[in-house]
């Protein structure tokens, strides 16, 4: 049989488009993925380790990563905040492949917590993207996962809350992005090697913006009328200050600090007048998390009444790098 013309070119063109190797995917655009503000009720704690041995090396050139970290960890303030519920909030559209649930939210800290192993991620929901584009998040709260494998999910759909479970001592999401099973930065995504300053990114820019890079962040504030622990500032339970307190502690939580580093802090009265100031020594290495305190004991005449002012400001190489101001009236 003869084919006419036209069916020839039909057939031509089905067998063309079954022999071309079929177009690559652009890769993905991604949303902020956590209904929170960064500055404001979270902020990010790591990025992606882009150092190939034990150094420590992040898309801008600094170190605030952990050996080999493969994602970004943004955190929020403390426990209250991941006990009220935080949504994990789907990047970019695809498709639930796994999911874990029921490893329990408890730090590794913590005394008798249970292993790990085989859960580092804690609970988790993957989502394919196509083209071998895979994003995980874990360290999710047990019990609060929205999904299930196989459903299709949209951008900023809620995925779960965040948690702690997993390998973690603080409530974050670890967020990882891989293609082909290889590690993607998406803040730097065209290569793993080395630092770049001036990265492109996956993110849009409305999830750019917010996370623009900091070298180093106040994650909390407070006064109290005794030294505080880092268990009673994740658990707001620092003992308040007050008129009758045998003590006024002006205190801060820290986090990406850089050696050499030094904090000043400085507490006001409220007729504006220093009533007590200190600096701590430069710091002799990186620090991941970091708590500064300065108090002053109750005078004879005890605590006027009024507005007590806290400032904090670290120097870094002679200049001022972060600047925090708070107060407590008594």
């Amino acid at each position: 049989m003869r084919l006419a013309p036209l069916a020839i070119l039909a057939l031509a063109a089905a067998l063309s488009a079954l022999a071309a190797p079929r177009a690559a995917q652009a890769a993905p655009t991604l949303a902020f993925p956590l209904a929170c503000e960064i500055g404001r009720t979270c902020e990010i704690q790591h990025y992606v380790d882009r150092d190939p041995g034990p150094g420590l090396l992040d898309y801008r050139c600094g170190h605030r990563v952990e050996d080999k970290h493969d994602g970004v960890d943004i955190r929020l303030l403390d426990m209250v905040a991941q006990r009220a519920g935080v949504d994990v909030l789907a990047a970019a559209p695809g498709r639930v492949i796994a999911i874990r649930d029921g490893v329990p939210d408890i730090s590794i800290r913590a005394p008798g917590a249970p292993s790990t192993e085989g859960h580092h991620c804690g609970n988790r929901v993957a989502i394919a993207l196509g083209d071998a584009w895979i994003l995980d998040y874990c360290h999710l709260a047990e019990g609060s996962l929205k999904v299930r494998v196989g459903d299709t999910v949209g951008v900023g759909q809620p995925l779960a809350h965040v948690g702690l479970s997993g390998d973690t001592e603080f409530p974050h999401l670890h967020f990882s992005v891989r293609h082909a099973n290889q590690v993607v930065d998406p803040f730097a995504p065209s290569s793993l090697e080395g630092c770049e300053a001036q990265a492109g990114s996956l993110w849009t820019p409305e999830a750019a913006r917010q996370m623009t890079y900091k070298r180093g962040v106040v994650l909390n504030t407070g006064f109290a009328a005794a030294l505080v622990g880092q268990g009673a500032i994740e658990n707001r339970t620092t003992l308040p200050a007050s008129p009758d307190a045998p003590a006024l502690v002006a205190y801060a939580r820290l986090i990406g600090l850089e050696q050499g580093d030094v904090i000043d802090m400085s507490i006001l009265g409220p007729d504006g007048k220093v009533i007590s100031k200190g600096a701590l020594p430069p710091l002799n290495h990186d620090k991941d998390e970091f708590p500064a305190q300065l108090g002053h004991k109750r005078p004879a005449q005890g605590w006027a009444r009024g507005v007590y002012l806290a400032t904090l400001q670290v120097r870094r190489a002679g200049q001022v790098v972060i600047s925090q101001r708070w107060q407590a009236t008594l």
